[in-house]
């Protein structure tokens, strides 16, 4: 599957005329929960020609190529990652600490040493704080729920709780943020849960679990509320201006 990937990367590079500085794994595989037949989520980051950049017309920044049963693989502009990392965007963060990595040059390298200075804690709690509370008011209702719903509510949860401990982004696999965050006596609890997910279709069914469930409820107002007390953080632009010049010269 790996070759397979790599060949559709190559592809968009020829049929797209750009150049591609990452691409890694994004989804329940990088996050270490995957199902038998879970697809392949890639995600990379792309670069245009200079003259591209300059046309009044403009271009899209995100290339949509292609979403099936098995691969979904789009990924952003190199201008639309560098505005989403001004701002802290998550999804940048976890895109670079992806432990299934296919593709990554000496470019991404550099956008990759900028990534400190511009995390914000604030806006990352409050990110994953709405992700998880989104997940388990539209998902995790029922008598019975969809188990892979659990995991996308869980994760970050641990992902906040991983900001407060450390000070900085948290890492992609779920079982290395149960380890560090998850409270003990939660652990039995969450680890048959995982041995189930991990052996059920993507749209395999579990019975609601009240332990499970007044935990997230707890940590969405816990994180809400230290989120809401953070000073918003001051960052610059230069340092992404300077490598955005830089790297559309190819």
């Amino acid at each position: 599957m790996r070759e397979i990937i790599l060949e559709e990367l190559r592809k968009i590079e020829e049929v797209e005329k750009v150049k591609i500085i990452m691409a890694v794994e994004s989804g329940s595989r990088a996050w270490g929960f995957a199902s038998p037949d879970s697809d392949y989520d890639v995600r990379f980051i792309y670069v245009r020609k200079l003259e591209d950049y300059l046309k009044l017309e403009g271009n899209r920044d995100v290339i949509e190529w292609k979403l099936d049963e098995v691969l979904d693989i789009n990924g952003w502009d190199l201008r639309k990652a560098l505005r989403l990392l001004y701002k802290s965007n998550p999804t940048i963060f976890e895109w670079s600490a992806s432990p299934i990595v296919y593709w990554e040059t000496e470019d991404f390298k550099k956008l990759k040493k900028l990534l400190p200075r511009y995390f914000s804690m604030k806006k990352s709690l409050y990110h994953y704080r709405s992700m998880a509370e989104r997940t388990y008011i539209e998902h995790l209702q029922g008598e019975e729920v969809k188990a892979k719903k659990y995991f996308y509510s869980m994760r970050p949860l641990l992902a906040a709780k991983w900001i407060l401990d450390k000070k900085c982004a948290p890492p992609m696999l779920f079982e290395e943020l149960m380890e560090a965050e998850l409270e003990e006596i939660l652990k039995p609890e969450v680890e048959k849960l995982l041995k189930i997910k991990r052996d059920l279709t993507e749209m395999g069914m579990v019975k609601k679990n009240k332990i499970i469930d007044e935990y997230i409820e707890k940590s969405v107002l816990e994180t809400e509320k230290i989120a809401g007390n953070m000073e918003n953080e001051s960052v610059e632009w230069k340092p992404l201006n300077d490598l955005f010049l830089e790297m559309i010269q190819w």
